[in-house]
């Protein structure tokens, strides 16, 4: 018997999809990678019996970056990443095994059926997952490789697909690889050159990273636009005539000047003595005209996301996320779609049909039902996937706050499409008073239509207006000159972004949600109340800067032209290699010019932000000069030695503080401690060491927990005690600041052991556990206070094997700020899976010979 692999683009699509198709009957187990499932169940394929796999990956399979030493910011020049610096692609999550995984099921298969997200992302994934399983697939004579095409996940769309399947495009593939390369070329190479030369001259930029991208930069230009516009504002004064008339004992009408406004206060002062000439006011016309408020077109996904910022208060990054687990879960098509044209065999009853029970909109449904339905209005048809329906009926209960506003809403615009417009009647009513024309108008509700369900749309109730009819008079009131001053705009909203990013041409409907979030995550704008996007000083002076040096990276034009080529690339009328080379010579000449002209930038970043030298606070000294280095708390965290213009990385996310006044064996630098928090884990380290690594094992950013001297009091050497009880590879060391509440933590993971409680004094001695080869700690408590047997206040035995240590031990996980937390709770007693700690050289001196080779 035959098999078929089939692959979806995540493991919860994977089984709902194997649900469909094997109708409830098929078989499920882990795959090696922990990650992902297999579902398996017989079926027939292409007229023969055969075993279906349905498996899945976790998004991409493979991500784009340069070779290793290319990797290294400091030995490559930036303008080699543009052409001379290679490429690879690499496993996008390492610890997934995913390539491994794929050709673990895939070994044996006959044919392929790939259930990737039918946009340009998941063609390229579908390539990926070809580029793994291929190799290890049996070959057969006729076709192997077949491609799912659907937009949701119902019942009807997924058996559609599999009855009607064709092959992955490679065409969208290459242009998602072109993107990719560009973006990484590209922003590579700028944000490298202005990270490294503005961090190293400002103290106070208060970003870690001084990005640029493609699409990033003139996403913020907009931003920084709004606000130079607000900046330069200047408020005029001008003068409006408001008049007030009544009729009778109905309450007085406000009426609106024809000349609407003035700006000479004189010329107002005029028309009012006019006006004020007559005590009456009288009826010129009054005309009644039937209007229509058009129903909204269907939605695509940037529509839905403006109203989701602007109505919801939920950002882009957000919004997409619940809408993809939406999808996932069957509740509504696929989110990502550019179309607001439902195809003509789209089947708007059935969906309409499925809402006819839910309580808020049961009975605009029923009566819609009853009386049919109204075509939708004409869109645009892309022709990548339909509009963004719902799919079934849901309840808030099912889908939690924030999923729940989303379908809401998602719902009650699908609904409006196929509902009526909304119809009034507006009356105007013009008067004259002396020589100046003055009118008044209100709007009288004639049928809702569409705004039954939207109701936010609905036309607002005002008081009727009096009836009149041309020669009638009506009193005046009052008239009056009033001043107003004209005021500035606003900052942009997200809503408004994203309009002026699609206009542009900046981003996919896929990307633009996640440009919005770079420059919000890269300190360049902050996200005010009413989602509106303000500014930071460095934002500004970045925008300011690149206008300065060349206006075309950050005005949205020439990103708007590669996208235009991407999408030729797309349709098979561009050549990938060619478009990626013209982009690629065109970006690397700005480059150097940038490069060369940076100086006329940094004249903007002088005056905004302050030297290196001038920031921060006196902290430790420097092992060179021995003089004071200055913290410098602002992201990125480090420390700088202005006699030496030297400036040493730390440890980020967490506080710094001097480590007894202790120097560092090696270069004489003063150690600082590195601590997360009271709940956290801390470790000493030697501010040269942690960017210059002194040994040959040791890696950049590692502190004296990972310091492999053979004799320093610091190192892992002295203060390793065994295996990590938890991860592969980690070693836990002894934290020497940590009494009297004492404890050991893993120098790789967030694993925390807590021990001896009062003791005072901990020490890891030389000798070594015999069952289990890690060392033995000495421990020293008060008499007062000994939980030792008999009284004793000394013992000295392992903290994994000795009995007398075994209910003084306990596991945690060290809350880390923006880390991971440990998947498994520890309990008291021995460390469970110890593999033994690396043994210390017994000839300490020949060890240290070996290592200063």
């Amino acid at each position: 018997m035959r098999t078929v692999l089939m692959v979806a683009e995540k493991p919860s699509l994977a089984l709902s999809i194997a649900k469909i198709l094997s109708k409830g009957n098929c078989t499920s187990r882990k795959g090696l990678n922990g990650a992902c499932s297999v579902h398996e169940y017989p079926g027939s394929f292409q007229g023969q019996s055969v075993r279906f796999k349905m498996t899945s990956v976790c998004g991409h399979v493979m991500s784009l970056d340069f070779i290793g030493k290319y990797n290294n910011w400091d030995k490559v020049d930036p303008a080699e990443l543009f052409s001379k610096a290679p490429t690879e692609k690499k496993e996008a999550n390492p610890k997934l095994n995913m390539v491994k995984f794929l050709q673990v099921e895939a070994r044996g298969c006959d044919y392929v059926v790939l259930w990737l997200d039918c946009d340009k992302e998941g063609e390229n994934i579908c390539f990926e997952v070809l580029d793994a399983i291929q190799p290890v697939m049996n070959r057969v004579r006729e076709q192997s490789v077949y491609r799912a095409k659907f937009s949701s996940i119902t019942d009807t769309d997924i058996w559609n697909a599999m009855d009607h399947l064709g092959e992955p495009n490679r065409n969208e593939a290459l242009s998602v690889d072109a993107r990719q390369e560009l973006d990484l070329r590209i922003g590579c190479a700028f944000t490298r050159f202005q990270t490294k030369y503005f961090q190293g001259k400002y103290g106070n930029l208060d970003s870690t990273l001084i990005s640029f991208g493609p699409c990033q930069t003139p996403t913020l230009g907009f931003c920084v636009e709004r606000h130079d516009k607000i900046q330069s504002f200047k408020p005029e004064t001008y003068w409006v005539i408001q008049a007030k008339v009544f009729k009778g004992k109905d309450s007085p009408l406000t009426l609106d000047w024809s000349r609407v406004r003035v700006f000479d206060r004189e010329v107002g002062q005029m028309f009012v003595n006019l006006a004020k000439t007559s005590r009456v006011a009288q009826v010129e016309s009054v005309s009644k005209k039937e209007k229509v408020k058009q129903r909204p077109q269907a939605l695509n996904t940037v529509e839905m996301l403006k109203v989701a910022s602007s109505s919801l208060g939920m950002s882009p990054q957000h919004t997409m996320q619940i809408a993809e687990r939406l999808y996932i879960q069957g509740y509504i098509s696929y989110p990502r779609t550019e179309t607001t044209h439902y195809p003509e065999n789209f089947d708007l009853k059935g969906a309409l049909k499925q809402q006819s029970s839910n309580p808020y909109w049961a009975e605009e449904v029923k009566a819609l039902l009853s009386t049919g339905l109204n075509h939708p209005r004409k869109g645009s048809d892309v022709g990548d996937h339909p509009p963004i329906t719902p799919m079934r009926a849901a309840s808030e209960g099912e889908l939690g706050s924030d999923g729940w506003r989303l379908y809401d809403y998602i719902t009650r615009h699908f609904i409006a499409t196929v509902s009526q417009d909304c119809k009034y009647l507006q009356t105007t009513i013009d008067f004259t008073i002396g020589s100046e024309a003055f009118s008044c108008s209100g709007k009288t509700l004639i049928s809702a239509g569409y705004t039954a369900v939207m109701p936010w749309q609905g036309i607002p109730l005002e008081e009727a207006l009096p009836a009149c009819e041309r020669g009638d008079t009506f009193t005046v009131d009052e008239i009056k000159l009033v001043e107003k001053q004209t005021s500035p705009p606003d900052y942009l909203t997200e809503a408004e972004l994203i309009t002026l990013m699609e206009k542009h041409g900046i981003g996919t409907d896929a990307s633009i949600p996640v440009h919005i979030n770079n420059v919000c995550q890269r300190n360049y704008v902050t996200v005010e109340n009413g989602r509106k996007l303000k500014p930071t000083n460095l934002g500004i002076v970045l925008v300011h800067g690149y206008y300065k040096t060349d206006a075309e990276l950050v005005l949205p034009t020439i990103r708007s032209a590669v996208e235009k080529q991407l999408s030729l690339i797309s349709l098979g009328k561009a050549n990938h290699q060619q478009v990626l080379q013209h982009t690629l010579d065109i970006f690397k000449r700005k480059f150097h010019y940038f490069v060369d002209s940076i100086p006329s930038m940094d004249e903007l970043m002088e005056v905004s932000f302050s030297p290196i030298a001038a920031s921060g606070k006196p902290l430790s000294r420097c092992g060179k000069c021995h003089r004071f280095m200055k913290y410098i708390q602002a992201k990125p965290s480090r420390l700088h030695c202005s006699h030496c213009d030297e400036t040493y990385s730390l440890p980020q996310n967490g506080a710094i503080k001097l480590y007894k006044e202790l120097r560092c064996p090696l270069d004489e630098f003063e150690l600082v401690l590195w601590t997360s928090g009271p709940r956290g884990k801390s470790y000493p380290l030697c501010p040269y060491c942690f960017s210059n690594p002194p040994f040959r094992d040791m890696k950049k950013g590692m502190g004296c927990n990972e310091c492999t001297h053979p004799s320093c009091q610091h190192s892992l050497n002295s203060l390793g005690i065994g295996q990590c009880v938890e991860c592969d590879g980690g070693v836990l060391v002894l934290d020497p600041t940590s009494g009297p509440k004492w404890r050991m933590a893993c120098n790789t993971c967030n694993v925390v052991v807590h021990f001896f409680e009062h003791a005072h004094r901990v020490q890891v001695a030389q000798e070594s556990c015999e069952a289990c080869d890690a060392s033995l700690v000495a421990v020293d408590f008060n008499k007062t206070r000994t939980p030792l047997p008999a009284g004793e206040t000394q013992h000295t035995g392992c903290v994994f094997c000795d009995p007398v240590f075994q209910d003084l031990v306990e596991l945690k996980h060290a809350t880390m700020r923006y880390r991971g937390g440990g998947a498994r709770r520890g309990g008291r007693g021995r460390g469970r899976g110890r593999r033994g700690n690396p043994k210390k050289p017994k000839d300490k001196m020949a060890a240290l010979a070996a290592y200063f080779v």
